[in-house]
């Protein structure tokens, strides 16, 4: 069978799932599922809750630091609150007595590319060329100020085979980053055959005692209001094992709300990577904070950084876990270029903002980042845009009726190499010339891909209603940027390889029963700088409540 005969065959399936997934629900469910446990970052339910709040069904509350708690959860709802998915969806205040145990709801997804590997902000999973199965199931007790969640991921990629870019390797480094495998940990493919993993997931235990917040987690953060393409931190890279310490909730210092958090991690690299195995691990030491100025609620300022350190022999040392309260400048800090024992690490930091005006049902923020801090404050103000990124985006909202919404988000976002480059040596975001991983975990990004290829553009428009959603999107994103780079008299530019993504997605209630279906087209425009590659992916999701 041809490769178009395929294609067609498997769109005809999707389409027809999209079309059962349109009728009718095929029951009712008579009591809403208890859901403060699963806000996962990019999950259904965090989606939802930022749509409520935007249209001033849901309170105003910081969205810069996330995963939210349940504590959070229940913050954000009214328990009056009137919604479309008020009938399915438990989400406000609970009872404060004895223990709450609820499940994780076992969900179950299906992927398939057709022609090259496909997947944004998917976490844990890699969606290689071919099909791809995940399974994710677990529960959360809520007691007291403690709370816990267990919610592991399995996934299974078939990883079929596809032409890789040449990188000047053979044999297993073959597989590594095309343009830097030896300073980025980020494989094109993951080895000859299926790739799969169990991984701990969206799993936290905490304690919110007063104020304060302190726990150990390896689920997914994402800090910044970014919606689609996060530069620090998001949900596209298997979550990592770290503890925490700030605030459980936003403290009120009169002038306004404080919220922050300070974090400390270790990373992982892949098989792939270039670094020796006693170099593999490295610890994250990091920061996000925001204020909320008084008489201006729905006003978000916040800033985070992201130090990568090497794991000592001994643990980290007590210089790493503080690095995050240094100062933003290299004068006068413990990271120094001419110093031997302190040029391996890097940091990655970003200011942003966020401003929700609920009466018109509307949300606008932005986000500057840079890969790595200014040497002094005269660097700083002359050449801010040196290996900079930034991303700006909206969203707005419209109440049809008490049970429907509908609403559209646009999304920019910019990391190319800047002009500096002809009098300054710059690099792509993300990869490292000291702690030569890159910004990633385990072989995938800690941001969003898109920084490491030069930028992204999405819009997008929902409807929801009693019944489920439906979503179509475009989004464009750059893997590659070749553009014109001079340096010393020498100019070198292959062009931009980049691909345009429509995706059409409809998600529906059956009773307990939750399916999702989606298909997107995916057209590669110049792939490895050469022809043009056009893949089609489909996916397929089933939850169920107990």
């Amino acid at each position: 069978m041809s490769l178009s005969s395929r294609r067609i065959r498997l769109l005809t399936r999707v389409v027809g799932a999209l079309v059962l997934a349109a009728g009718s629900p095929l029951g009712a469910q008579t009591l809403p599922t208890d859901l403060r446990g699963e806000a996962f970052v990019g999950s259904e339910v965090e989606g939802y809750l930022r749509l409520l709040q935007i249209g001033g069904d849901a309170s105003l509350y910081p969205w810069s630091i996330r995963a939210f708690s349940p504590r959070e959860v229940e913050r954000l709802l009214a328990p009056d609150s009137t919604h479309p998915w008020q009938e399915r969806y438990a989400l406000g205040p609970g009872s404060t007595r004895g223990p709450r145990v609820s499940l994780v709801r076992p969900r179950a997804r299906m992927a398939y590319n057709t022609a090259f590997p496909f997947g944004v902000n998917d976490g844990a999973t890699w969606a290689g060329r071919g099909a791809t199965a995940s399974l994710q199931a677990g529960f959360s007790v809520v007691y007291g100020p403690l709370s816990a969640t267990v919610a592991p991921v399995a996934f299974w990629a078939e990883n079929r085979e596809f032409d890789l870019q040449p990188n000047g390797y053979d044999g297993r480094r073959a597989f590594a980053d095309p343009r830097w495998p030896d300073l980025v940990d980020a494989p094109q493919r993951f080895g000859t055959g299926s790739y799969s993993r169990i991984d701990p997931g969206q799993s936290t235990v905490r304690a919110d005692i007063g104020p304060a917040a302190l726990g150990v987690s390896s689920a997914n953060q994402q800090w910044g209001p970014v919606r689609y393409s996060p530069i620090i931190l998001g949900g596209n890279a298997p979550g990592f094992v770290h503890a925490f310490a700030g605030t459980s909730r936003p403290v009120d210092l009169w002038i306004g709300r404080l919220h922050g958090r300070l974090v400390w991690g270790r990373l992982e690299q892949s098989e792939y990577s270039g670094m020796p195995s006693d170099s593999s691990r490295r610890l994250m030491s990091g920061l996000v904070g925001v204020f909320t100025p008084r008489g201006a609620p729905g006003l978000e300022i916040g800033l985070s950084r992201f130090f990568h350190s090497p794991w000592g022999e001994d643990g980290p040392s007590r210089d790493d876990l503080l690095l995050p309260l240094e100062g933003f400048l290299k004068v006068g800090s413990s990271e120094r270029d001419d110093d031997p024992d302190t040029a391996p690490r890097n940091q990655l930091a970003s200011v942003f903002l966020r401003a929700v005006f609920p009466g018109s049902g509307f949300e606008v923020y932005g986000e500057y980042g840079r890969e790595d801090h200014s040497w002094d404050f005269r660097d700083l103000m002359l050449e801010p845009d040196h290996q900079s990124a930034y991303a700006l985006g909206l969203s707005k909202v419209w109440k049809r009726s008490a049970t429907e919404r509908v609403a559209v988000h646009a999304e920019a976002m910019n990391s190319q190499v800047t002009h500096l480059s002809r009098v300054r040596p710059q690099g792509n975001f993300y990869y490292h010339t000291r702690l030569r991983q890159g910004h990633t975990h385990r072989g995938q990004f800690l941001g969003t891909p898109a920084v490491y290829g030069g930028g992204a553009s999405t819009v997008a428009a929902e409807y929801f209603h009693t019944g489920g959603r439906w979503t179509v999107s475009w989004n464009r994103a750059i893997r590659q940027d070749d553009a014109p780079i001079v340096w010393r008299g020498n100019s070198t530019s292959q062009g931009v390889d980049s691909y345009h993504a429509l995706n059409a997605e409809v998600l529906r209630f059956y009773g307990r029963w939750e399916l999702a279906a989606g298909v997107a087209g995916v057209y590669n425009r110049r792939r490895y700088y050469e022809s043009n590659v056009f893949n089609l992916n489909a996916g397929l999701s089933v939850s169920s409540s107990f």
